[in-house]
């Protein structure tokens, strides 16, 4: 069971900033920049391209609508996304508010007080649509 299955769970907090029947949207805890979110499936698959094309296309669409949420919430340039899946064997997409290429290069990391993220992921919740 991956760490991102016991978020879905409950067994680990998170700071939710979207769910639905089959995705959630939650701050990273270790963001290389303020808003960094990780979309994730709450079905448990290793691998991005193992899903369908059906989830794979839900996935981003879900993802898409978190990006434009976090788009309000956070200025920025620009909603980088990244999917790369090594640190956790549970498919998720980075998406980071970046003004700077070294902001979505995982080099970088920004800390947050726990009411900075409580008060960050209600302004995203209040925008996602």
């Amino acid at each position: 069971m991956s760490i991102f299955t016991k978020i879905i769970d409950g067994e680990i907090p998170c700071y939710k900033v979207a769910e639905d029947n089959n995705y959630i949207a939650f701050l990273d805890i270790n963001p290389n920049a303020k808003g960094h979110t990780l979309v994730v499936p709450k079905k448990e698959e290793n691998k991005l391209f193992d899903l369908s094309k059906e989830e794979y296309k839900d996935l981003m669409d879900f993802s898409y609508r978190v990006a434009k949420a976090l788009e309000k919430a956070v200025p920025c340039n620009r909603i980088g996304m990244s999917v790369i899946g090594l640190e956790v064997p549970h498919v998720h997409v980075h998406l980071i508010p970046i003004n700077k290429m070294s902001e979505i290069q995982f080099k970088d990391k920004v800390q947050l007080t726990n009411e900075e993220f409580v008060a960050l992921a209600e302004n995203i919740a209040d925008k996602f649509e």
